[in-house]
């Protein structure tokens, strides 16, 4: 499950000194996916052992806070709980980033007690989900999932990584409506070192004049919208 493993960020984890955690494969297809080696031909990557991390996790006892799991998916790999159980076992507070696609999973984390903060992505309006995701998305699941995040009581942030082609001004009042009384919503630029479909690193980007004003149209809908 785990094909990647990040020391220490202060970043990945509001608040808090973490270890980020990969884990490999995705069920979705994202042209602008900036881990595209967790996506396509992930199996071929080392695999370090869950309990490889826990021996780890263990050594930086009072230096580290928590772990954030990201991918690829986690949520598509059914031992996730598990290993979520492993950590809290041992102190640590857990974020997790996910998109959305298993409702029932992140549902049973939150009510076991086994979740600090979930990220979600959204990744575009309901009506171009599939040509931002490159698959054909169960728009239900996604509701299902934020309307799961929204009620569970715990930290949470939605997310959308701005491109143009995926989400245009116009957009931002029928994301806005989607996820309206959210506490959170953060704007994410793209980061095109690398990326899935390599065309996409030739793609323009807004200026951040237009990512302000999708940020003034969404903060109507969310108590908290920033730009990362």
């Amino acid at each position: 499950m785990i094909k990647g493993l990040q020391r220490v960020s202060i970043v990945d984890f509001p608040k808090r000194i973490c270890v980020v955690v990969f884990t490999g494969g995705c069920n979705f297809r994202c042209p602008y996916c900036h881990n595209p080696e967790l996506v396509v031909g992930w199996e071929k990557l080392p695999t370090i052992r869950n309990a490889e991390v826990v021996s780890f996790l263990e050594s930086r006892r009072g230096l580290l806070d928590g772990v954030c799991i990201t991918g690829g998916e986690p949520t598509i790999h059914k031992r996730l709980p598990d290993f979520i159980e492993r950590v809290k076992e041992k102190g640590f507070e857990v974020k997790l980033d996910t998109n959305g696609t298993n409702p029932a999973m992140v549902g049973e984390l939150i009510k076991n007690g086994l979740l600090d903060y979930i990220a979600m992505d959204v990744k575009a309006t309901p009506q171009k989900y599939d040509l931002a995701t490159g698959v054909s998305v169960n728009i239900k699941d996604i509701k299902k999932s934020i309307k799961v995040i929204m009620n569970g009581g715990i930290d949470y942030e939605f997310r959308t990584t701005v491109f143009p082609d995926f989400l245009s001004i116009e957009d931002a009042n029928k994301i806005g409506e989607w996820l309206k009384g959210a506490s959170k919503y953060v704007f994410q630029r793209p980061r095109k070192l690398k990326m899935l479909q390599d065309v996409f690193k030739d793609s323009p980007v807004y200026a951040e004049t237009e990512l302000n004003k999708i940020k003034n149209i969404l903060s109507d809908y969310v108590e908290e919208v920033t730009i990362r």
